[in-house]
């Protein structure tokens, strides 16, 4: 049995692996050592445990884990099956480049496009080769949110993710519409752009907005949440 620790922007996810498929799912807002513990000392066949983090964590997690388990880090310098191209590959985001593996992996000798929706919107593309060619980072729905309070004087702060007009006819629906609307555009505006340069590419969507995103693109993906 193998534990997987995913610390994003937003949430800690640990998930379970028994054979290869993930049977437990466990989200915090935060990771802690009595936490990591109390998940342990409930999942006593744990051998293996793989880390994988955007931002800073209690260090004493990670001697816990070396002390306990057959225990990784996952990032860039570490062994991977495939290549990256990046040219700064020490600031590559473990998160993307996670994704890009699993994506290979799901859909070997495809052209992948991987699309997280999380606190960021990060685009990744990986070949049929086998090779992560890098991607973009853009803003995530609630960063956008909270970007149009914080940076003008009197734009209330917003959180819904709903269906909304493109014509807003008030101030809070301007906002929705802005922000909502104009990321759909933004994400199928960039798939049609990379699908000029792979017509035959694949679209993967993931992350924690991708409920929402999934339905109402006009291009087709694979909504894979938890990649």
């Amino acid at each position: 049995m193998n534990l997987a620790i995913d610390i994003g922007n937003t949430l800690v996810k640990l998930a379970i692996f028994d054979n290869g498929q993930m049977t437990e799912l466990q989200i915090l807002e935060e990771i802690t050592l009595p936490a990591m513990e109390r998940f342990v000392d409930a999942h006593a066949d744990i051998e293996f445990v793989i880390l994988a983090a955007v931002k800073d964590y209690p260090q004493a997690v990670e001697v816990y884990l070396h002390q306990h388990f057959r225990f990784l880090v996952f990032n860039a310098s570490m062994p991977i099956p495939i290549n990256t191209s990046y040219t700064t590959p020490a600031s590559l985001g473990a998160d993307r480049l996670a994704s890009a593996v699993a994506a290979h992996a799901i859909m070997p000798s495809e052209d992948i496009l991987i699309i997280n929706t999380g606190t960021a919107i990060t685009y990744d593309f990986v070949s049929a080769a086998g090779e992560h060619l890098g991607g973009a980072i853009s803003p995530g729905l609630m960063m956008r949110y909270k970007a149009l309070h914080t940076f003008t004087g009197r734009l209330p702060l917003l959180d819904e993710i709903i269906d909304v007009p493109l014509i807003g006819k008030s101030t809070a629906d301007s906002i929705l519409s802005g922000v909502l609307n104009g990321t759909l555009a933004e994400v199928d505006g960039i798939i049609e752009r990379y699908r000029l340069l792979y017509p035959a590419m694949k679209t993967i969507l993931s992350g924690g907005d991708n409920n929402y995103f999934d339905k109402r693109l006009k291009n087709k993906t694979f909504a894979i949440p938890n990649l």
